[in-house]
């Protein structure tokens, strides 16, 4: 249970700093160039990954990455940016609160974990929790946001189980700086096409771009797929209901704003949630027991 919980922690600095990026795309980021935002997030992470993995794709990672890269990388971050500036952090924080219950499905059909019933109720809990926090924030909802937010979690999630599926044929920084790159050499040419040059930046902006392709893309999702690669699905779900606390914790530490006892509450909701989630002793000694190896090379064994 000590390595779950190892894990564990490393995979929260995912959404953590994924949460910090809701606050750091509305306020720092241009609206108008959602294109270049996800291209100029996306390429840099992946080409710093690159080089410090120092390996290229083999055989069937290179459509591996392909397809990763367009369902974790190009499409979630674009959905992302959109839904960022066209929704407050609350709205957009309680759509992706609902990314736990999507894994589970995803995992479910594709990896076939069946969740079980702990984590199911965590996910209830903590989404009660979520609504409980950001409930009576102002902010109307844009439709085209709504459905940024539900195409970003939908590609997420089903992104998430394919790396999964895959994740013992390749080492974590190198199938993460793959899929980066990919999904940003297409975001950069998509950029390119229906948006021009790129935008301009004031100091802050350019302060806030590198936050967003260094911390919360290039190290949090290096976390995020480590802790997949050894936690059930379900698990590393539940641990994603940080990201709205990340968001409201900012706003009391950041933004001046009182914390009331709803939030505290819904705080200790998504906790709550969180800690049904994680995996039995019994589960735990099975995974423990077929660990893959980080740094096993690239396509060594048949598709699964």
């Amino acid at each position: 249970m000590e390595t779950t919980y190892r894990w564990g922690a490393v995979a929260a600095l995912a959404p953590v700093a994924w949460g910090a990026n809701y606050f750091v795309t509305h306020e720092y980021l241009p609206a108008d160039s959602p294109w270049w935002g996800a291209a100029l997030r996306a390429l840099p992470a992946g080409l710093l990954l690159l080089a410090l993995a120092r390996k290229l794709p083999r055989g069937a990672w290179w459509w591996r990455a392909a397809v990763l890269g367009l369902l974790n990388t190009s499409a979630f971050f674009l959905l992302v940016y959109v839904a960022a500036q066209l929704l407050s952090t609350a709205t957009a924080s309680t759509l992706m609160a609902l990314s736990p219950a999507a894994l589970m499905l995803s995992a479910w059909a594709l990896l076939a974990e069946r969740p079980r019933a702990a984590p199911l109720i965590g996910a209830a809990i903590g989404l009660g929790g979520v609504v409980l926090m950001l409930a009576g924030q102002v902010g109307a909802p844009s439709m085209s946001g709504l459905l940024a937010s539900a195409g970003a979690l939908t590609s997420s999630s089903i992104g998430y189980a394919l790396s999964k599926r895959w994740s013992n044929e390749a080492g974590v920084l190198a199938s993460t700086s793959w899929q980066l790159t990919f999904g940003g050499v297409l975001l950069l040419i998509a950029a390119v096409v229906f948006e021009g040059g790129p935008p301009s930046l004031t100091a802050p902006g350019a302060a806030a771009l590198a936050y967003t392709a260094v911390i919360a893309t290039a190290l949090a999702f290096v976390a995020w797929f480590a802790g997949l690669r050894r936690l059930p699905a379900a698990t590393v779900g539940l641990i994603g209901l940080l990201n709205p606390v990340t968001g409201v914790a900012l706003g009391v530490t950041l933004g001046g704003e009182p914390l009331t006892i709803r939030q505290a509450a819904g705080m200790a909701l998504v906790l709550l949630g969180i800690l049904l989630g994680r995996p039995s002793r019994s589960t735990s000694g099975q995974r423990a027991g077929r660990r893959p190896e980080v740094g096993r090379a690239a396509c060594t064994s048949t598709t699964r």
